[in-house]
């Protein structure tokens, strides 16, 4: 079984954006909010969303399996304030719940949070709560830095996170450590923002002490971990100078994803981490749609550069396909173990 760790619902429907462009307008003009009723969108509008899209990919690629989410960049947690984010996140959650719904065997969910800058993250809880009893998430996106780009959030590894983790730890669901969209010109959504975040979170960590606190807390740092494999000499050296344990000790916590989009960088992420420590991912359809001219495939067909990677052996791939995923998203496990059985 291979299942991808990092899908996105990139393309929803045209009706949301529109919803959410009178949401940001009225908050911006201090005028009354668009009844979420208004939004109508029909199974047949999502299953034309995703059916020729990721559905399409997946199977010519050979995914069985996407953990599901909404739209990074769409997040956009900067906008607005707590109450603005907290209809949004719920509109989201829902969409990403119903396709679930229509395809229950290719998409998980994993669900976005209604944070909001300087506001206490605990007001998160209630959406949590909802997203993993009622609308069955296994897994939710957790943005270090609500803020689009200033980084006004404490570190990851601060006490005003704790109640977050303390729901997260009683559920058993992991966070994928992902940002969204930046309205800092200095630093580019995906190009930077991304992969800069990605490796604050993980220098965060290093310098905390915060699996002390949550031992069975997991954390998925996307985009391959930004520039921590490519750079973990630097960062086995700091952690000396700091003293601190070595980075390898966070990876009984801490996973990093295959959205790695060539293949000496799918060669040197398995050579560098552990392959217990890797997930599939391809963030498909996402920030990287093009055709490599080199290899005449998408860039974002990971599997082939874990297929063709020297570096893990065939038990240590199968690991990395899906059984490492299984073990980080236990409520993924359970979802499929419940399954009823198929075939002869």
């Amino acid at each position: 079984m291979i299942i991808d760790c990092h899908g996105h619902f990139t393309t929803a429907p045209p009706q949301l954006a529109r919803w959410r462009d009178r949401q940001v307008a009225a908050y911006a003009a201090a005028g009354p909010a668009p009844d979420p009723d208004d939004l109508v969108i029909t199974d047949d509008d999502l299953r034309h969303a995703v059916e020729p899209h990721q559905l399409r990919l997946m199977d010519e690629r050979g995914t069985d399996l996407t953990v599901f989410s909404p739209r990074a960049s769409f997040m956009a947690h900067h906008i607005g304030d707590f109450a603005v984010s907290s209809v949004w996140a719920r509109i989201c959650n829902d969409l990403v719940h119903r396709v679930t719904t229509l395809h229950p065997d290719r998409f998980a969910m994993a669900a976005m949070l209604p944070q909001s800058p300087d506001t206490d993250p605990a007001t998160c809880l209630p959406e949590l709560r909802r997203a993993v009893e009622e609308l069955g998430a296994v897994a939710v996106n957790l943005n270090p830095d609500p803020s689009g780009g200033s980084w006004t959030a404490p570190p990851l590894t601060d006490r005003v996170w704790y109640p977050l983790y303390e729901a997260m730890a009683a559920y058993d669901v992991p966070a994928m450590i992902h940002v969204s969209t930046s309205c800092n010109p200095a630093f580019h959504t995906t190009g930077a923002h991304y992969l800069n975040a990605d490796t604050t979170a993980f220098m965060q960590l290093l310098q905390g002490d915060l699996f002390a606190d949550f031992p069975t807390l997991r954390f998925v740092i996307p985009h391959g971990g930004g520039a921590v494999p490519y750079h973990w000499g630097r960062f086995r050296g700091l952690a000396m100078a700091l003293g601190r344990p070595d980075p390898e000790t966070l990876l009984d916590n801490v996973s990093f994803d295959t959205c790695v989009y060539h293949q000496p960088g799918i060669d040197l992420l398995t050579r560098v981490v552990p392959s217990r420590s890797v997930l599939f991912a391809s963030e498909m359809i996402g920030a990287v749609r093009d055709i490599d001219p080199r290899t005449g495939h998408h860039f974002d067909d990971t599997k082939r550069y874990v297929e063709a990677t020297a570096n893990l052996s065939e038990r240590e791939r199968a690991a990395v396909y899906s059984g490492n995923a299984l073990r980080v998203y236990p409520r993924l496990a359970d979802r499929l173990a419940s399954r009823p059985a198929t075939g002869p």
